[in-house]
């Protein structure tokens, strides 16, 4: 019998429009003779919708204009596994058999909505709750990983902004340029690299209009290369990708646009340091419990040290994403990737 997969997009999360257009992809990759596909939409305002219309209306956000919306109402119990809507004024059950979050970001990938669907007894597929939770903040990624024996950034850690003279005390330990990120933010959102001890003060507010705790971190010399991890025992790796940057960093504009950077599949390093990376990313995968799937993200620095960047739990899943790139240079097609992932979430 097909299950009903029931793909969840959009999110109040400022990853929203990233959200709509990786959320096209996966649904234009289900298996409509495989599944009963319910789209579920959830607006900026954080309204959640069962929609029925096409992909499209979804990439260009008019999905919520749609005639088909409806809104919906969840209940917490292993005995509904599923959702009730309302429709011509009645409540109508919809049995789910696995929820696919496309969600980016806060509220979506932080274990929020993992909790959720938790709570109703729906099967998520990706990473659970705490590990989805660990990855999202960057600070507590990095004191795990760090133990388990893999390098991290030097950086310092600020739950509030503090007066210039003060800042510039705290971080005084870290050689410029600098990053300053919000611990808990994606897709670059908020981050800034600063030069010089002037900027420092404006970047640092600039991150917690994200986040209530702000990471300055030292920038890595080298250039960053990922990791795709599928399954939770045994692991599958993709192949190991590169960025290469023209200048700046890998903001939002470049991973959505690559207008002056570049992404190597594989990575133009040797196949030592790329089985040291996925050595390396099967560490930080178990480490932070991660499951189904994730992309988990270092710096290899000039003498091919490893650095762990961090992990996305909820990695793009737009036509240019790295991560399904990385699985299909192993010969794995989008369709037979988001199969596994909905496979492994129902059998886990």
């Amino acid at each position: 019998m097909k299950k009903t997969v029931a793909v969840l997009f959009g999110g109040n999360s400022t990853e929203y429009e990233v959200s709509l257009q990786s959320a096209g992809s996966v649904i234009e990759n289900l298996d409509p003779e495989k599944y009963h596909i319910l789209l579920l939409g959830i607006t900026r305002q954080g309204k959640w919708m069962k929609y029925d219309g096409g992909v499209e209306p979804i990439r260009q956000d008019t999905w919520w204009q749609h005639s088909s919306c409806v809104p919906v109402i969840f209940l917490p119990g292993w005995e509904n596994h599923g959702i009730v809507v309302q429709e011509e004024g009645k409540c109508k059950r919809i049995p789910v058999d696995v929820a696919f979050p496309v969600l980016h970001g806060k509220n979506g990938e932080d274990g929020t909505v993992q909790g959720l669907l938790k709570l109703m007894g729906i099967p998520c597929v990706g990473c659970g709750i705490l590990s989805s939770a660990l990855c999202m903040d960057k600070d507590m990624a990095h004191r795990l990983v760090q133990l388990a024996g893999i390098r991290t950034p030097d950086s310092v850690v600020l739950h509030s902004q503090l007066p210039d003279a003060e800042l510039r005390e705290q971080t005084s330990g870290l050689p410029y340029p600098v990053f300053v990120k919000p611990a808990n933010s994606g897709s670059s959102f908020g981050i800034t690299r600063v030069s010089d001890a002037d900027e420092l003060s404006d970047a640092v507010k600039k991150a917690f209009q994200h986040d209530g705790k702000v990471v300055v971190e030292e920038a890595v010399p080298g250039f960053e290369v990922g990791c795709a991890v599928l399954g939770t025992d045994p692991l599958t790796f993709g192949e190991v990708d590169e960025i290469e940057l023209s200048r700046g960093f890998f903001d939002y504009t470049e991973k959505y646009t690559l207008k002056t950077s570049k992404i190597h599949m594989p990575a133009r390093i040797d196949a030592d340091t790329a089985k040291r990376v996925k050595q390396a990313a099967a560490v930080v995968y178990g480490t932070l419990g991660c499951s189904g799937f994730a992309r988990v993200d270092f710096f290899l620095t000039p003498q091919k040290e490893i650095v762990f960047n961090e992990v996305n739990t909820i990695p793009g899943f737009t036509t240019h994403s790295r991560y399904p790139s990385m699985l299909k240079g192993i010969g794995i097609t989008f369709e037979q990737m988001v199969d596994e992932m909905i496979r492994l979430a129902v059998e886990s």
